[in-house]
């Protein structure tokens, strides 16, 4: 990782200012500082209120952005893309079926390396109708090729989506910046809100690296690529995100230091230096897995918390040093795969995994002998916005110290707070 000078922070905090804000309200007002060059959008349910406030920032002249309200989010991610190849800066955001119809163009942006943010309110996918919040819509996305990062409240929300510019323009990679939908889009928070021209000098005037307007340098983007170069091409975007994970964590440091915030990385760590137990969880939940974790330390028990930040780049290596040495592992779903393996986060812990906890020898040609590791069990829970409780996280923390204990892992693919 690039070593980022510790400095004063360039933003003090008699600048800043405390607002009541939905996670909606704060990623909008993001937006409005960002102030890109093109916004395409469609309204979508819990997504909606974003691009609402966004246009009406437009129309009071407080950005000078084009905003082109488009007649579906496949339209609006067409849009972004053609802006983007002309060098704009181009953002837009979506929720559940609106994602899936830009299903095609996902994969578009990011094999054309161009810097689209987009803020995605999680909601489950149809059918049947449900407006809540899972993490179906942007687990079916998680191989289109952008990177994907999750927001726990309105603060990471705001802070991510400013952050976003930065690493989708570094990077030369669409950025997806996910929050859970109604928990947090509409749940109202105190949200630190940074400087206009503060925010402008951070993410600094966008020089694209290429632009079908530049006619000096011509350029040619969505040829027909047929076998000669194709593999090449997408082995070329598999170097870009393992890249973008040095992006991230450089970005993530100066943000520290220009605003004088948390220094955001891959994920955060609750209690983990001696841990025998850990739960991993994305977005919202973890607030609730914090807490658990603070109220069983507080009983004298050895459990922690992995929040995990950042789905793609998957931070495979950065993970396995932090569970070396856990017993039991509990990974948080909340979209099922149905590929009857468990959930998208649990196969992806698991493969990272692979070498430290099934390294495995072959005896006969049907047997096989685990040679030691954590056990690792997953857990399916609030699909179409059921509650996660306290009381759900505190039974999967019991049942990890049984199993650290010596029980037999009988099922390693669980629902939580399903009735029977």
């Amino acid at each position: 990782m690039v070593e980022v000078a510790k400095t004063l922070p360039r933003v003090t905090e008699e600048q800043k200012r405390l607002v009541a804000l939905s996670g909606n309200e704060a990623q909008a007002e993001a937006m409005r500082q960002i102030n890109p060059d093109v916004v395409a959008a469609y309204p979508i349910t819990p997504q909606t209120e974003i691009v609402m406030q966004f246009a009406q920032f437009v129309a009071d002249g407080k950005v000078d952005t084009e905003y082109v309200p488009v007649e579906s989010e496949h339209s609006a991610m067409s849009a972004c893309i053609g802006a983007a190849a002309a060098g704009a800066r181009a953002m837009t955001a979506t929720s559940s079926q609106g994602l899936a119809l830009m299903w095609e163009l996902l994969y578009i942006a990011s094999g054309l390396r161009l810097p689209i943010v987009m803020a995605v309110v999680a909601r489950s996918l149809s059918a049947n109708l449900n407006i809540h919040c899972d993490h179906s819509d942007v687990m079916g996305a998680r191989d289109s090729g952008w990177i994907q990062i999750f927001a726990e409240d309105p603060q990471e929300a705001y802070d991510s989506l400013i952050q976003a510019v930065v690493i989708a323009e570094r990077a030369r990679l669409p950025v997806m910046v996910i929050t859970d939908g109604f928990i947090i889009s509409h749940a109202v928070h105190p949200v630190t809100v940074y400087p206009d021209e503060a925010v402008q000098e951070f993410i600094g005037e966008y020089e694209p690296e290429v632009s079908l307007l530049k006619v000096q340098t011509p350029v040619t983007m969505g040829p027909v690529d047929l076998p000669d170069y194709y593999m090449e091409h997408k082995r070329q975007q598999t170097e870009a995100m393992k890249q973008a994970k040095q992006i991230i964590l450089q970005v993530g440091e100066e943000f520290a230091n220009f605003f004088g915030t948390k220094v955001y990385g891959f994920m955060e760590l609750e209690s983990m230096d001696d841990a025998e137990v850990a739960v991993i969880s994305l977005g919202s939940s973890c607030g609730t897995v914090r807490e658990v974790v603070r109220e069983l330390r507080a009983q004298g028990l050895k459990v922690g918390a992995v929040k995990l930040r950042v789905f793609r780049p998957f931070p495979r290596d950065e993970l396995v040093r932090v569970l070396a040495g856990v017993q039991a592992i509990g990974v948080l779903d909340r979209a099922d795969s149905f590929s009857t393996m468990g959930g998208p986060l649990f196969t992806e812990v698991k493969a990272a995994l692979y070498d430290v906890l099934v390294t495995q020898r072959h005896t006969t040609a049907t047997q096989f002998i685990p040679l030691g590791g954590p056990k690792v069990v997953n857990y399916i829970y609030g699909l179409g916005g059921r509650d996660l409780t306290n009381e759900h996280v505190e039974e999967v923390f019991r049942e990890l110290l049984d199993i650290a204990a010596g029980k037999p892992v009988e099922e390693t693919w669980l629902y939580l707070g399903v009735r029977a």
